[in-house]
């Protein structure tokens, strides 16, 4: 009965949060770039909730749209061209909800303009424009991170306390949208505007990297299917890699899912991993096998659960010969950073979207964050790479890259 209670307050605290915080003096002003569906939750909503950010302005190609955007959110002010704003010097930070073609050339103009940017996954469309933004593009003192919110949330953190990457022998990452949220025109299905699942849905790939803690050697299969109007935009994906250890990890995805599919068994977003046997310390011919579940591992503050499984085998020292087997299981849970070891301040109905806030202004700030918890340069460029490897075994073309160079000053 608790856990339901908590688990109705929590999400009634989501969507109807306790009275926001004053703003602190010095706080950070944040310019949106696009009047984009997803700017409420993963911006705006968290930036309430935040004493150092204020959301200033919104730019939009379209005037009416813009306004309308700016007056339903409370946005101070509204910018007609995206170059306005990043010509306004009281806006510190940028955030950029763009379609997945146009982030590498607005992230650039971004840092151009000495502003700190919060970047949309996928980052940019291939890993040519990851190796040009993020190598050698980013001003010193400037912050530029992916938007991998998942990342940063106290469950995600809590789940992979329970793996032993070293040991991981496979894992499998699912996410599958159901149909109903994008229709057939929507931009995730242009390819010139770096449309696809793979793109849209990288989260999968970007999870199995977490698992594994490293960069896959080589994908062994990767197939789509694609809409009907492009064939060389997916809208549905599954792959498999072979990681340095040994291990295999598997990924699949949909924009187009039924309903049964997405949500049967957190099907939207669902982890398993298995670990390789390995000797018990101190018991004599005792082995485990560890497998560790996550379901809702994007979006953990509405409800998450992680599943902890260790088998035990006990084999005779002579004849190795099974003994014993038997199992022992715990379910783990966290919504505070706290319940996950970590000491730092936080609220069960914090989104992921608020932590990684959170953890940007810090950085902006120059602050230690107490998770240590950060998505690199580096970080994006790998995550870019195994999105082009997917479509090239595929045998799909990457998505195009952008035309736009940083102009030298």
């Amino acid at each position: 009965m608790s856990s339901i209670l908590g688990f109705l307050q929590r999400n009634w605290q989501i969507i109807s949060p306790p009275s926001p915080p004053p703003k602190q003096e010095g706080a950070l002003k944040f310019g949106i770039l696009g009047a984009a569906n997803i700017g409420p939750n993963a911006l705006i909503h968290p930036a309430s909730l935040h004493p150092e950010v204020i959301v200033q302005a919104v730019a939009a190609r379209d005037k009416t749209k813009a306004e309308a955007y700016a007056r339903k959110h409370g946005i101070p002010e509204v910018k007609y061209t995206y170059d306005d704003l990043l010509a306004d010097p009281s806006i510190t930070c940028v955030y950029i909800p763009l379609p997945n073609g146009l982030h590498y050339e607005w992230a650039l103009k971004s840092l151009q303009a000495g502003k700190h940017v919060l970047l949309e996954k996928p980052s940019v469309s291939n890993s040519v424009e990851a190796k040009l933004l993020f190598s050698s593009s980013i001003p010193p003192g400037l912050v530029l991170l992916e938007a991998f919110h998942y990342r940063f949330q106290p469950s995600w953190l809590l789940f992979l306390q329970q793996l032993d990457p070293e040991n991981v022998a496979s894992a499998k990452v699912d996410m599958h949208i159901p149909s109903l949220l994008f229709g057939k025109d929507d931009v995730r299905f242009k390819y010139a505007l770096g449309g696809g699942a793979l793109m849209d849905l990288t989260y999968t790939m970007s999870v199995l990297r977490g698992i594994f803690k490293s960069e896959p050697a080589e994908c062994l299969d990767s197939k789509v299917e694609t809409v009907s109007d492009d064939p060389r935009v997916d809208y549905k994906y599954s792959g498999v890699w072979q990681f340095p250890n040994g291990g295999i990890g598997e990924t699949s995805g949909s924009l187009q899912a039924g309903l049964i599919e997405a949500f049967s068994g957190f099907k939207f977003a669902r982890a398993k991993v298995v670990h390789k046997p390995v000797a018990v310390d101190g018991k004599e011919g005792e082995e485990r096998v560890r497998t560790v579940r996550m379901a809702n591992w994007v979006m953990g503050a509405m409800y998450h659960r992680i599943e902890v499984e260790d088998e035990y085998v006990l084999r005779d020292r002579d004849t190795r010969e099974v003994v014993k087997r038997w199992k022992v299981n715990e379910v783990k849970k966290a919504y505070t950073f706290r319940e996950a070891g970590v000491d730092q301040d936080s609220e069960p109905y914090w989104l992921t979207y608020k932590h990684q806030l959170d953890a940007f202004v810090d950085r902006v700030k120059g602050r230690e964050s107490k998770t240590g918890t950060w998505i690199s340069g580096e970080d994006s460029i790998n995550q870019a790479r195994m999105i082009d490897m997917a479509y090239e075994k595929a045998g799909l073309p990457l998505r195009p890259t952008s035309e736009y160079r940083a102009v030298q000053r």
